[in-house]
């Protein structure tokens, strides 16, 4: 959400900034609707202090006899308290249309975020690694012989419909060993505190970080009416909404492990083989709450995490920063980092990164002190995928299939598979 006093200070820069996203100038709207609240305020207030003065001259009209002045001020009292109801509705009114308004407005872009206006106007600030040289021609991870077994979209339909997979034997375990090295990784070298959060969240969470108003068809909704999370991004966010932190808190870094459900709304024909693009999945996010002058770095820094996960694992990537045409509503500056399918012969994204500046923390109201005694100010927060644990999978087999069928799998792993080390063709470890 926006600050409505930097948006009366400054028109201009938020018409200019929301142009850069492709957006419409919006502050001569926002200004006006602020601007009736705000009269409707001062009426009320002016109203009050009228029927105040009556109030008190009622008295004295009764004591000396008067009764016209006592009739006449007392009708005046009467008018005034339907007044002031009147015009204290009409400000409450108006106050919501402003902040159901600001709701809806998308994050201001940070000046280092190149204009454009969808994906190919992104920019590459990293490549690291060599896409395999492979000497057969490979194929995606639902057609290695070896994954054949234990990836099963049959059953999955059958249970689901589509857009979901039930794991088996091998390649369960392969899935449950990249999402332990992740927290592992995150918790033991990148000193992120590990959470575990609920997948059901009340509506006023999906509004802290910005899934709702707008984008509440990208997500599921039960009719107790709680939420699945789209991403722990939800809830390790919202673990500071309503709080005031000390200074000496912050950074405060977090991951978890989660389940997390998608509709994938507008999604129709993208991605229908495979499990590149699912209603459930397992993902391992990172989350930063910190001081406003630390979060860019902070950017840096969580994108580093996530980058370091696949260099860990030998694959192959690429980071990109988004453009203003292609950032996520909540984002000032976004990192996508997109590692190497042999099986699409492309780079795909694996990694989103976002500093959202103090968009988030103004519709949870998650504050600081910068000093002892200081007034709060809002944090910084950020939000990253470290990694999607489904994509890893696809990515790991992909990149280490063979000839025969069979996969070479990290070395990395080798622990958290009794020291086993590959896929067998027959698709079991070895």
């Amino acid at each position: 959400m926006h600050d409505i006093r930097m948006i009366r200070d400054n028109p201009q820069a938020f018409d200019a900034a929301l142009m850069r996203r492709g957006g419409s100038a919006m502050s001569s709207e926002i200004l006006a609707l602020d601007e009736a609240r705000r009269t409707c305020i001062t009426a009320a207030e002016t109203a009050l202090a009228d029927r105040n003065a009556a109030s008190k001259q009622v008295g004295a009209a009764k004591a000396r006899g008067d009764e016209a002045e006592f009739e006449r001020l007392r009708a005046l009292v009467s008018e005034k308290k339907q007044e002031i109801a009147q015009l204290e509705e009409d400000a409450k009114a108006k106050d919501v249309a402003l902040r159901d308004l600001l709701m809806g407005i998308p994050n201001l872009p940070h000046a280092d975020v190149p204009d454009g206006k969808d994906e190919d106007d992104n920019i590459e600030i990293r490549r690291w690694g060599t896409p395999p040289d492979l000497d057969f021609t490979a194929v995606e991870h639902f057609e290695i012989p070896s994954v054949v077994p234990g990836m099963d979209f049959t059953t999955a339909a059958k249970l689901s419909g589509s857009r979901f997979v039930v794991l088996r034997g091998a390649v369960a375990r392969i899935h449950r060993a990249l999402a332990q090295f992740m927290l592992d990784t995150h918790v033991d070298q990148n000193e992120l505190t590990e959470t575990n959060t609920p997948v059901l969240v009340l509506e006023e969470a999906m509004y802290g970080t910005g899934q709702l108003p707008k984008f509440g068809e990208d997500s599921y909704r039960t009719r107790e009416g709680w939420w699945l999370i789209p991403t722990s991004e939800v809830t390790l966010t919202n673990t500071v909404a309503g709080d005031i932190l000390e200074a000496a808190d912050l950074p405060r870094r977090m991951c978890a492990h989660s389940l997390c459900f998608r509709s994938e709304a507008g999604s129709a024909g993208r991605d229908t083989t495979g499990m590149l693009r699912q209603h459930q999945f397992e993902k391992v996010e990172m989350v930063s709450v910190t001081k406003p002058d630390e979060s860019r770095a902070e950017l840096d820094r969580m994108t580093a995490c996530a980058q370091g996960i696949l260099e860990a694992l030998g694959l192959p990537y690429r980071t990109v920063v988004l453009c203003t045409g292609d950032m996520g509503a909540g984002a000032q500056r976004t990192h996508d980092i997109e590692v190497w399918l042999p099986g699409q012969n492309a780079y795909r994204e694996i990694s989103s990164c976002s500093v959202c500046g103090d968009y988030q923390a103004r519709r949870m109201n998650a504050r600081f002190r910068p000093e002892a005694g200081a007034k709060p100010e809002y944090v910084h927060t950020l939000n990253g995928s470290g990694l999607a644990v489904g994509r890893c999978l696809i990515a790991v087999l992909e990149n280490g299939q063979r000839a025969d069928g069979s996969v070479e799998l990290p070395e990395v792993l080798h622990r958290y598979l009794g020291g086993k080390s590959r896929l067998t063709a027959e698709g079991v470890l070895a």
